[in-house]
């Protein structure tokens, strides 16, 4: 299956295809996704030029086993040589790929792993996504959590042993503005000593003030650094606008964030392309910012409640593990998390090779952590979930697992004095 599959109407239902052509043929349809909408925050900065320009000119194919073997025996590996391990060269490799990649994470990281838990306080959303479960035109349970609520949901998470927090929304300033998302940070800056937010996109005043309400790092998925294929995919939104989105872990550490995390979601488009610009924003952002904590995520695509069909078809399990070794190798100091939409068995095999963080007692929906760790239900306080996960395993099974794998499960290794 090729990557055309969310603009091609064989795989999107009639009603999507429908609301896409209202929206196409609305006056007031927002067709240029380069342009900042009002608000927005520009910044001069030169990574997105110097990620675009070695994106643009990448051609997978023209890597060979010379190039591949030349790059696994470099002491360090260069841009070009990251390149060939992504490329379809380096897949007879793997098996060394991995052993480098196992040294390379032992050398910097141990034998731990670090285990944190997301959780969603809203899933409203203003964005037309067609991927993503949240997007505004999907039929789905809503929920926004109070205060209270959230607290209570805190308390749930950390009773359970669990350090550190992602805290998510859905993608609405309408019902989920700053400083609601804000208070939710100065809540769990009682519970958990690490703070992390998966938020949209501000600017870099708004994340100085979540920084100062405990926020510790910033997670933003640009989903695909392919602009052409980024704006077929959001019809709606401020997402829509791809040069803001790429810009906003620079605005986060100019902001005073500690740490940026990275991703695109593997599968939307050319998933090499989109793995080599992820590394690169890494990697030109660690040069400016040689303080800030930065990690990559590499998630796949999940099915969302409304569309099935939805699945990372293209990108094997195999293939994943190719890209996350090339991470390794290239970034040696580098985070890398992989997410519960993996499943447990690889996970457990990563673990051991590349990946240093993972998500345990995971629930990407709002509300509903109290039910899934104690078995008490309370439907008043759900919201329909995101995606589904592959890996639902709790934090004394995933601290067990890790444990028997001989490795070395940490909750958080950061004090504040």
């Amino acid at each position: 299956m090729d990557n055309q599959f969310f603009v091609d109407s064989e795989y999107l239902s009639p009603e999507v295809l429908a609301k896409k052509h209202r929206l196409e043929s609305d006056p007031g349809f927002r067709k240029n996704h380069m342009e900042y909408m009002p608000g927005m925050e520009i910044i001069e900065s030169d990574v997105c030029n110097n990620v675009l320009t070695h994106m643009n000119s990448y051609d997978p194919s023209v890597y060979t086993k010379k190039d591949v073997v030349a790059a696994l025996e470099h002491t360090t590996c260069t841009i070009e040589d990251f390149k060939a391990l992504l490329s379809p060269a380096a897949e007879p490799f793997l098996e060394q790929m991995a052993e480098r990649a196992r040294l390379e994470t032992s050398k910097h990281f141990g034998n731990t792993v670090y285990l944190f838990t997301p959780i969603y306080i809203a899933n409203y959303c203003e964005n037309y996504c067609v991927y993503c479960g949240f997007n505004c035109y999907n039929h789905i349970n809503r929920m926004k959590l109070s205060m209270e609520q959230i607290e209570h949901e805190m308390r749930v998470i950390s009773d359970s042993g669990m350090e550190e927090i992602l805290i998510l929304t859905g993608e609405s300033r309408g019902q989920s503005d700053v400083k609601y998302i804000g208070e939710a940070c100065k809540l769990a800056r009682k519970y958990f000593r690490m703070v992390g937010l998966e938020i949209y996109p501000v600017n870099t005043d708004e994340y100085a003030y979540l920084h100062e309400c405990g926020a510790d790092y910033v997670t933003v998925f640009q989903e695909t650094y392919d602009s052409d294929k980024y704006e077929t995919l959001h019809l709606l939104g401020h997402k829509r606008v791809w040069p803001y989105r790429f810009d906003a872990q620079e605005r986060a550490l100019r902001g005073g964030m500690r740490g940026v995390a990275f991703s695109a979601l593997l599968g939307l488009s050319d998933f090499r392309k989109d793995a080599l610009a992820s590394a690169l924003h890494v990697y030109f952002l660690q040069r400016k910012y040689p303080q800030a904590e930065m990690s990559l995520s590499c998630p796949r695509l999940r099915p969302i409640i409304n569309n099935d069909k939805i699945n990372p078809m293209d990108v094997s399990e195999k293939k994943l593990c190719q890209v996350l070794c090339a991470y390794r190798i290239f970034l040696p100091f580098v985070g890398i998390t992989v997410s519960s939409r993996e499943s447990a068995k690889f996970r457990n095999g990563i673990v051991k090779i590349a990946a240093t963080k993972v998500s345990a007692g995971v629930s990407t929906g709002v509300g509903d952590h109290e039910s899934k760790y104690t078995g008490k239900e309370d439907d008043s306080m759900q919201g329909d979930e995101q995606f589904e996960i592959n890996d639902n395993r709790s934090l004394d099974n995933m601290y067990k697992d890790i444990a028997d794998e001989g490795l070395q499960p940490v909750l958080n290794d950061y004090l504040y004095v």
